[in-house]
């Protein structure tokens, strides 16, 4: 039932804005969230920017949310590789500003393409969607992987929404160098776990009273499947109602968008007092 429901995982694009047009009711929604006293969490699978340029954007769409409730698959993806690689360690990046910063903020040397073409072999390569790869940058990054570096993807998102509809994401990126090596990309973001973990951490909740919301049902909604937590998808993004019935993993809740959410939120709490 919603009402077991204490805290959203939130997923961004596609569920609160698209592209730089917020979607309607996004100023309500989040006073409904505070009125209840709903815990949230922002998560997206998009790395391209850090978490105080989406506080930034919020902030224009009329809404204050601070960084430490934003979590991005560059974040996520820093803070794994970390636990795992010394600092200092190099990387070669095809990504945008999001995930540059947070490999750097994470203690990682960023390797240039142009470092790459002259001789340097990072044990890293990390991609995350960007509208501005190049050839150069790919091949590079497939030289690398070829060569035995490992291969990390914040992302596997085949599409991003967009005011104009899909286009291509770090998915389709990420299959240019699979393609040319044979070498498939360990992924970070959603619908793995770690993303979920790291949610759930900042939250300070546990799955049992925590739901992902998102427009996405191979990502968002079989992530949080496969996580255990509660599933809401929303009808405001890339997928569509007659999607469910052939998805492996099917949302616990359906919604118009966040403000029918918010309507039934508010009225299951009404109904509990």
């Amino acid at each position: 039932m919603l009402s077991d429901i204490k805290h959203l995982i939130l997923d961004m694009d596609g569920v609160l804005w698209h592209g730089e047009t917020p979607v309607p009711g996004l100023a309500n929604f989040f006073d409904t969230l505070d009125q209840l006293t709903i815990g949230y969490v922002l998560a997206t699978n998009n790395a391209t920017k850090t978490a105080e340029m989406y506080t930034d954007r919020l902030k224009r769409f009329g809404v204050d949310v601070p960084p430490q409730k934003i979590l991005t698959s560059a974040e996520t993806t820093a803070a794994h590789l970390r636990s795992r690689y010394e600092t200092g360690t190099s990387v070669y990046v095809i990504g945008a500003e999001g995930l540059h910063q947070a490999l750097k903020q994470h203690g990682f040397e960023i390797i240039t393409a142009d470092e790459v073409k002259n001789g340097a072999r990072p044990p890293l390569v990390v991609l995350g969607f960007t509208p501005r790869a190049d050839y150069k940058e790919l091949a590079m990054g497939a030289l690398l992987v070829d060569n035995g570096a490992e291969f990390v993807g914040t992302n596997a998102d085949p599409s991003v929404p967009n005011e104009l509809g899909p286009l291509p994401g770090a998915g389709a990126l990420l299959s240019v160098i699979t393609t040319s090596t044979g070498v498939s990309p360990q992924i970070i973001g959603k619908p793995q776990p770690i993303m979920f973990e790291h949610a759930l951490t900042r939250l300070g909740s546990v799955k049992e009273k925590t739901a992902m919301v998102g427009d996405r049902l191979s990502t968002d909604i079989a992530g949080a499947k496969g996580a255990g937590l509660w599933a809401i998808l929303v009808l405001s993004g890339i997928d569509a109602e007659e999607d469910i019935q052939e998805a492996v993993y099917k949302p616990d809740f359906v919604f118009t968008d966040i403000t029918e959410l918010a309507a039934e939120l508010a009225l299951e709490a009404w109904r509990l007092t």
